[in-house]
């Protein structure tokens, strides 16, 4: 089963309204929101950080960036980085390079997720669906039932 068919199943399981869109595709989460018509600060983008030996999903609104030091402090790691493709590749095998959806905790990925309070504010979330041409449209609310991420200032 490929990432995107395996997330849906994932979301069905779970009693998850959402909605798939198909897009052109789109590599930045910037052209995700614009593919999708949506505003950034709706779009859920995926930053992989590395803080001590620690892999994490940092996740915030497609317009901001990821203050490493924040990171680092939710990490509890004196140090975060960008983590490399090669320290992630091998933990998202069905998905397409930098379109991981933010589903770790064990949800679908074994990877913590850290979120920032300004998607919190969102009624609704958008975010990759495992390839750079699909989106899923899903309630924030129920994000935070299925995932359970940590809510930290992060931007």
């Amino acid at each position: 089963m490929n990432g995107k068919d395996r997330l849906e199943s994932f979301l069905r399981d779970n009693r998850v309204p959402f909605q798939v869109h198909h897009h052109p595709e789109a590599f930045t989460a910037q052209e995700v929101a614009a593919a999708e018509h949506v505003p950034g600060r709706e779009l859920a983008k995926v930053v992989l950080v590395s803080g001590g030996e620690q892999l994490a999903m940092a996740v915030v609104a497609a317009p901001q960036q990821v203050d490493l030091d924040k990171a680092a402090a939710a990490l509890g790691a004196g140090k975060a980085r960008l983590a490399s493709e090669e320290e992630f590749s091998a933990q998202f095998p069905d998905c397409d390079t930098g379109a991981m959806p933010p589903m770790g905790n064990g949800a679908l990925y074994d990877v913590p997720v850290f979120v920032d309070p300004s998607l919190k504010k969102q009624g609704t979330i958008v975010f990759n669906a495992c390839t750079h041409t699909d989106a899923i449209h899903m309630s924030y609310a129920d994000f935070e039932r299925i995932v359970k991420p940590e809510v930290v200032d992060l931007s």
